[in-house]
């Protein structure tokens, strides 16, 4: 994997640049769709390449290995010949996941177990095995196995945690280098910087993982019940010392306003499920604000959802007609939702892209945040 750094704003750390893979080029800053089980819920393939214009999906392993199962994952040829996806895809290493279990899961020195959520067996991860599934998914890029650390955790908790995930990404890089893709295309590893809220965990995560050389770098553990401005707090911290000439991805984040905030600190990938989850609640977010689509106020305004949406949807359907959908409990509205909001991500950070190379992200920004975070 190459990364090309092409443009950095003047007056912020924003970045525009080029990630070259296997399966294709990515330009940044980028959003990535989460397709969880090897699909983006209620979005076909066809849609998210020429509509929505994904140039990158994420597959989640902790799922993806429950179900289809590595056989079947394996005897297609990889995620991508079994979701027919031909372009760039991610998958994380499946430690949030186990996070988010907590009820149901045990870390030891070796690795995490964990109880199925689907019919109770028994399995464990260790950061050797999640490289050996993560190959066998097939990923253009793979996580490293690491613990997600509760946004309030206090200091000891999280400097033990940070001590075990920085004892399993050596791990995890020793036996990706053993290791190949069983497909004939190149992987890369990127290792996730924790250390909760802590800004001398942070910095020195962020130095262990800078000293690895991966190919890029991930920031985990935000997001998960921290104040935001301690989110972004950490998030200046780490890419102070993150190299420059890596990309560098921002995990779970988040709102418009998130990411626009996120790219000024010089983040260059995300993911999040809420523009796919909040679309099938009937939230929907547009250039101009947020609409509540279950509001009675829609019921008879047959304008378009969004007069210049990112989006073929967009013109083709009312909100009237989408707020008949969602409350009618319809697929078709949660589909309509899911393509709207992704396809609106997926402006928003190409237009960002935009505003870098031109020159005049730093006087954009504020005005689009303001535009984006309105309720309608």
């Amino acid at each position: 994997m190459k990364f090309e750094l092409q443009h950095t704003d003047n007056l912020s750390n924003a970045r525009a640049g080029l990630i070259t893979t296997d399966h294709g080029v990515i330009e940044t800053p980028i959003f990535m769709p989460v397709g969880t089980v090897g699909s983006v819920k209620a979005v076909q393939m066809y849609e998210l390449k020429e509509d929505i214009e994904a140039q990158i999906i994420l597959g989640n392993t902790y799922h993806l290995y429950l179900r289809p199962g590595l056989d079947i994952l394996k005897k297609a040829g990889g995620l991508h010949k079994f979701n027919s996806w031909n372009k760039p895809m991610l998958t994380d290493s499946g430690g949030f996941q186990v996070f988010s279990l907590s009820d149901r899961r045990k870390l030891t020195e070796q690795g995490a177990e964990f109880r199925s959520h689907i019919d109770g067996s028994k399995h464990i991860f260790t950061p050797e095995n999640v490289m050996d599934i993560q190959r066998i998914i097939g990923a253009d890029i793979i996580m490293a196995f690491d613990e997600c650390t509760p946004g309030d955790a206090n200091y000891a908790y999280a400097k033990n945690s940070l001590e075990l995930t920085e004892r399993w990404l050596d791990r995890c890089i020793a036996r990706f280098n053993e290791t190949e893709s069983p497909y004939g295309f190149r992987q890369s590893l990127f290792p996730i910087v924790q250390g909760c809220v802590y800004p001398e965990l942070r910095k020195r995560a962020a130095e262990n993982v800078a000293s690895k050389e991966a190919d890029g770098n991930a920031i985990g553990g935000l997001a998960v019940g921290e104040p935001k401005e301690k989110m972004f707090e950490m998030i200046e911290i780490v890419n102070e010392i993150l190299p420059k000439d890596k990309p560098r991805y921002l995990m779970g984040v988040g709102t418009p306003a998130d990411l626009l905030d996120a790219i000024e600190r010089g983040v260059d990938m995300f993911d999040c499920i809420m523009p796919t989850r909040d679309g099938r609640n009937g939230r929907i977010f547009t250039k101009d604000g947020i609409i509540n689509m279950r509001n009675a106020k829609w019921k008879d305004d047959f304008s378009p959802i969004e007069e210049d949406g990112a989006s073929v949807v967009d013109t083709l359907y009312s909100k009237a007609y989408l707020r008949h959908l969602i409350n009618a409990n319809e697929i078709l509205g949660l589909q309509i939702a899911s393509v709207h909001n992704l396809a609106f991500y997926l402006w928003l950070v190409k237009e960002a892209r935009k505003q870098i190379i031109n020159g005049t992200f730093s006087t954009w920004k504020p005005q689009m945040i303001e535009r984006v975070t309105r309720r309608l």
